[in-house]
């Protein structure tokens, strides 16, 4: 599928002062009638018969140039890029300083076709032309470097591979759009087809696929609630599979002609829609959103028509606050963004990795898929376009990238596929993946009644003590699931109201600590007398007992959790491994103890409510003959010792 990225041509801009006057290069009456009856036929798009009446004019003047011009812009507007450029090289060689912007549409024309050397050519020739549109001048110097990248490109192509995804996903219509969530286990995907078998009216609708072992399952098409008569597209799911954020367009509740809603999962299927609304949602057009795995964030493209009648598109940001705002969306930065198109904007779960389409950034012609990288300020680095034959001089609209990175997704309606728009997969070559990632995944039950929970999670980095994900378990079924990022190490707290709170810790700095999956059953335990807390995010150096910075963290949560529950006593008792000397071990665990209960009475914490002990080996909760034994027994806990 082509778009005319470069071709829409401006009459007044790009055609000659004799178009629009009666002045022309012929002075063959029979030729000047039926060039300006072609014009009347061009301005209602009845390009057939103007393409007819042009030929009879050049028939009766072959060195008529207004009408070759006019020509070439009629076979673009039909899709004749081959004889569009025909008549353009026809018109320059009549005269080839007769009009200066024949060079820069021919170069385009070309451009678009994949003719990069062509193209080079004419719009270097093109810039030699002083007093031209300064407009086109910046244009023509951007493509410029498009066709040397283009070229280069091509002699080093990158590996790529696509394979047809088969029935259960693909059928004789168009699928496209596909999202997936980070566990890999669910696709939604854009399928457009008839309301009815007879039907030429088309609406767009999202089916759901499962995998079973290693294979995507038969899709089906989504429930009533976000499957409507009228056109839903983009969809983009949470890392967690419980939200979906989608595009719908002229619905009684937008706020212009394309809107953000989004549904959540329930036990009992999808919610009803709900526009996203202020600051989101504007009288512009707002589409294909992408959200960040951290649960705060969202991507999403922001278009609108110009007075001149130019598409403007960008990336924008918005976050969402605890209280449930979405804050002012944000532009993302001219490194990213540019005077052109920006489209299909996708966030890897990584969190860390950005992928886009554009035609503003050299390229291979028409929309490239480019890659942005975060940087150590959080920033986003210099886009990178993915290559040849990745990118093409078609328009590349997009590109998914499985949770594992490993794997990428796209549309093609390429030979040997089903029908229009295929979805294909293929293995990414390295330089273009994301971080590794993995996840976390658990169900929060009552210890006692052991009936699930809602309850509020988040996933703290611990190197800077920032919470990277905050969300809940899922009411009624108290599922949850969050995404990890290599090269952290990540916190896990989960809390209710009444209950005490679950802590744990993940070592993901390690790449080998990223192929399988954390897999929880996390049971709160009442806040009653007797509770006990193992704070598994509390550290020590080596045979020290002052707290390291990562620690702070988890004792901030139980700091919390006192203050709310003015009527708890606790013990804080600190325990070692049989390793060593057990005097020292024992004076080891009574100190570490004490480092605890210190700093819970620096932060406000009432000394009467706190008590610390040592034990030094004598308490073990695994076997001392594994260095994974060892390391469950050195450990830090708290007991409520009473509950007024």
């Amino acid at each position: 599928m082509k778009r005319l990225l470069f071709l829409i041509i401006l009459l007044a801009g790009l055609l000659p002062e004799a178009y629009t006057q009666p002045q022309y290069t012929s002075t063959n009456k029979g030729a000047i009638r039926s060039y300006e009856e072609a014009t009347q036929f061009y301005d209602t798009y009845n390009f057939d018969k103007a393409r007819e009446s042009l030929l009879k004019a050049i028939s009766k003047d072959p060195a008529f140039i207004e009408a070759h011009i006019l020509l070439a812009n009629v076979y673009v507007d039909m899709r004749d890029y081959a004889a569009a450029v025909d008549e353009y090289r026809k018109a320059i060689a009549i005269h080839p300083d007769f009009f200066p912007n024949n060079y820069f549409t021919l170069a385009n024309i070309e451009l678009n076709i994949g003719r990069y050397q062509d193209a080079q050519t004419h719009y270097t020739k093109f810039l030699t032309y002083p007093g031209t549109n300064p407009d086109f001048r910046d244009k023509a110097q951007l493509r410029i470097e498009s066709c040397k990248f283009a070229l280069a490109a091509m002699e080093n192509p990158v590996p790529f591979s696509p394979k047809n995804m088969g029935t259960n996903i693909n059928s004789r219509f168009d699928e496209y759009f596909p999202t997936i969530t980070i566990d890999n286990q669910t696709m939604i995907y854009t399928r457009n087809l008839p309301l009815t078998e007879e039907s030429r009216i088309y609406q767009e609708d999202f089916y759901f696929s499962r995998k079973k072992g290693e294979e995507w399952g038969l899709s089906v098409s989504g429930d009533g609630q976000i499957n409507t008569p009228g056109n839903e597209g983009v969809p983009n799911v949470s890392s967690d599979g419980k939200i979906l954020f989608f595009a719908a367009c002229d619905r009684k509740d937008g706020k212009g002609s394309c809107d953000i809603y989004y549904t959540r999962l329930r036990q009992n299927g999808w919610t009803r829609p709900i526009n996203l609304g202020a600051p989101i949602n504007t009288s512009k057009w707002e589409s294909q959103p992408s959200f960040a795995s951290d649960g705060r964030t969202l991507y999403f493209i922001r278009g609108s028509i110009s007075k001149d009648g130019i598409r403007e598109q960008d990336i924008y940001m918005s976050v969402i606050s605890d209280e449930g705002q979405w804050s002012v969306p944000e532009k993302l930065s001219p490194l990213i963004n540019t005077p052109s198109e920006e489209e299909f904007v996708f966030i890897h779960p990584d969190n860390q990795t950005l992928y886009f389409s554009s035609d503003g950034h050299p390229g291979m012609g028409n929309l490239d898929i480019y890659v942005s990288r975060r940087t150590a300020d959080g920033s986003w680095g210099k886009p990178e376009n993915l290559g040849y034959p990745i990118n093409t001089f078609m328009d590349e609209r997009g590109l998914l990238v499985g949770p594992k990175g490993d794997v990428a997704y796209i549309a093609s309606d390429r030979e040997g596929g089903y029908g229009g728009l295929d979805l294909y997969s293929f293995e990414l070559y390295a330089g273009a993946r994301p971080k590794l990632v993995s996840y976390v995944k658990g169900v929060v039950s009552d210890l006692k009644s052991l009936l699930p929970l809602e309850a509020a999670f988040e996933i703290i980095d611990l190197e800077t003590g920032k919470t990277v994900i905050k969300s809940s378990s899922e009411k009624g079924t108290g599922e949850f699931m969050a995404c990890l990022t290599a090269g952290k190490d990540y916190a896990l707290n989960v809390s209710k109201n009444g209950y005490l709170f679950y802590s744990d810790h993940f070592s993901c700095k390690n790449p080998a600590d990223l192929k399988n999956a954390y897999m929880l059953d996390v049971k709160l335990s009442p806040a009653e007398t007797g509770g006990k807390v193992v704070l598994k995010n509390v550290f020590f150096d080596t045979n020290l007992f002052n707290l390291k910075s990562e620690s702070f963290p988890e004792l901030d949560k139980l700091v919390a959790f006192m203050k709310s529950s003015t009527g708890i006593t606790i013990e804080v008792s600190g325990h070692t491994d049989s390793t060593g000397d057990k005097k020292k071990n024992q004076v080891l665990s009574e100190n570490r103890a004490r480092s605890v209960y210190d700093y819970l009475v620096s932060k406000g914490i009432e000394a009467s409510r706190l008590t610390y002990k040592g034990f030094g080996d004598q308490k073990p909760v695994a076997s001392n003959d594994t260095e994974e034994g060892r390391a469950l027994n050195r450990r830090t806990e708290f007991l409520i010792t009473a509950v007024k």
